[in-house]
C-alpha cells in the first residue's frame, strides 16, 4: 500500500519534515517514491512554513495512496489557504 507521510529531517531541536510518497512497509526514513512538499513547524518570520505540490498529491491519491492523519490535516489547511 502506498502512503503519503512525513519524514523527519533537520537537527536536534529543529525539526523539518519532508512530505513523501512511499510504500507503507518501508521504514520512516527509508527510500521514498517521490517528495511532494515540506513542512517546517518552527519557521521564523520570512521562512516558508508549508509548501505542497497539490497536483502531485491529487495524482497519488487518485492512484490509491492514503495520506497519514497529519498530512491530511496539512493538505486541507493548505487548500483553504490557497483558495483565499
Amino acid at each position: 500500500m502506498v502512503t503519503i507521510r512525513l519524514t523527519r529531517r533537520g537537527a536536534k531541536n529543529t525539526p523539518f519534515y519532508h512530505v513523501v510518497v512511499t510504500d507503507s512497509r518501508k521504514r520512516q526514513g527509508g527510500k521514498s517514491l517521490e517528495q511532494v512538499g515540506f513542512f517546517n513547524p518552527v519557521a521564523r518570520k520570512g521562512d516558508t512554513k508549508l509548501k505542497l505540490d497539490l497536483p502531485r498529491i491529487d495524482h497519488w491519491v487518485g492512484k490509491g495512496a492514503k495520506p497519514s492523519e497529519r498530512v491530511a490535516t496539512l493538505v486541507a489547511g493548505y487548500r483553504k489557504q490557497a483558495a483565499a
